[in-house]
């Protein structure tokens, strides 16, 4: 490295000076840690079958959060349609406060969009349905779409628990 300081004309006084004191050179660790959860002391974790699955376990055994052709060769419209989504889910995870017990799966077929997941019955069937339809009309105005709530009910969130970690 220093032959091509010298070849750069940089010379020696560059590093005396103290300019290059911040650039560290270290191997790769190649431990890629995104994604999976940490083990507990005892084992009191709850996770549902999408967490306890790894990134890496995508398309194998585990399916996407997000159906659609975007991501295909020149796909259309791929920054809005990842805007979209996440505004989606926020919406969902808002107006639905902590009634949803899975992740909230999105489904894109020609012009609908189909939300799915699964809900906790915490509040009587009839506040539920109007969830729904407010859901479903809202969305359909903001996404200029025709949009559908696919939605399962579980009693208790322990019934979605997969695995304890």
């Amino acid at each position: 490295s220093w032959r091509a300081c010298s070849s750069l004309r940089l010379g020696h006084s560059l590093f005396s000076n103290g300019l290059l004191r911040g650039l560290h050179t270290t191997q790769a660790a190649h431990k890629a840690q995104a994604g999976r959860y940490r083990v507990t002391r005892n084992r009191s974790k709850p996770l549902t079958y999408e967490m306890a699955n790894q990134p890496c376990q995508i398309a194998h055994r585990k399916s996407w959060n997000s159906w659609n052709t975007t991501s295909l060769y020149e796909g259309l419209r791929e920054p809005e349609t990842v805007v979209d989504d996440i505004f989606i889910r926020k919406f969902m995870t808002g107006t639905w406060h902590n009634l949803f017990v899975s992740e909230v799966i999105i489904k894109r077929q020609h012009n609908m969009i189909r939300i799915a997941g699964i809900v906790q019955r915490k509040i009587a069937a009839r506040k539920m349905y109007f969830l729904i339809g407010y859901c479903e009309e809202l969305l359909s105005y903001w996404l200029k779409c025709p949009v559908k709530l696919e939605l399962q009910t579980v009693p208790d969130k322990k019934d979605v628990v997969y695995k304890y970690i």
